[in-house]
């Protein structure tokens, strides 16, 4: 029965995370409530070996049907991969607790801008181009890798917004770039896991596969629907987020 719970919740992740991310708002509560008892960080590194495959099987469908600007985002894949290692690392020493409270707040800041600003993301107009794009690029994957690697609740959203708000990149678009970095992030954070011995490899194998169907379901909405649809549900995700870290927040 728990094998069955946590592949389903892992399906239902992947869906969401290969659209906008936000697939740990379903996945990591489904497996700290399954496994209570279990250490923290073999739940966390259990939710990575799974959510990886996912993330890496939407990059390869986004970069099929959509720009990927790659002299960017690679840049930006490296630096995150760096930075969610040594996220990673920190969290077996430190605890992210500081983070709780400070979470919605900014994830609030995120979906206020996005609704005010009804245009923003309708149109792939990138705003840089060369060494300076890259550069950006780079800081965007190193700070929010950072971020995954130590916490991870809302990477992927984090990223998608980034990418449309700094970047000038649309909804679709900047989906595709955050998978892209995501996975790399989730590849960094599962090799510190795996090195500490905190993971359920009887569990993630069987996760990983239902992760990627979901995976491969979400990315075809996403291709099918375009911008206006992810920026949709970029907002429902977002949304659903402040409500979930709030409450874990201020009300647990």
């Amino acid at each position: 029965m728990d094998m069955l719970i946590v592949s389903m919740a892992s399906l239902m992740a992947g869906f969401v995370d290969s659209i906008v991310g936000g697939g740990g708002l379903i996945l990591t509560p489904a497996l700290f409530a399954t496994f209570p008892a279990a250490h923290p960080a073999t739940l966390f590194g259990t939710n990575k070996g799974a959510s990886v495959w996912g993330t890496a099987f939407a990059t390869l469908q986004f970069s099929r049907r959509v720009e990927m600007r790659w002299a960017a985002l690679l840049p930006a894949a490296g630096a995150g991969f760096v930075a969610s290692f040594a996220g990673a690392w920190l969290v077996t020493i430190v605890s992210p607790e500081f983070l709780r409270k400070l979470l919605p707040v900014i994830l609030l800041a995120v979906l206020v801008y996005t609704l005010v600003n009804k245009r923003l993301g309708h149109t792939h107009a990138p705003r840089y181009a060369g060494s300076q794009e890259a550069y950006i690029a780079a800081a965007i994957g190193a700070v929010i890798g950072f971020y995954d690697g130590f916490f991870g609740p809302g990477t992927g959203s984090f990223l998608v917004f980034l990418f449309v708000r700094l970047l000038g990149y649309d909804f679709l678009s900047a989906s595709a770039a955050a998978k892209l970095i995501n996975t790399a992030t989730n590849v960094a954070a599962l090799g510190l896991f795996v090195i500490k011995g905190h993971i359920w490899w009887h569990f993630v194998v069987v996760m990983a596969v239902a992760n990627v169907v979901g995976s491969l379901l979400g990315t075809r909405m996403a291709l099918k629907h375009g911008t206006a649809f992810v920026r949709v549900f970029f907002i429902m995700v977002v949304g659903a987020l402040i409500l979930k870290t709030g409450y874990d927040a201020f009300l647990r």
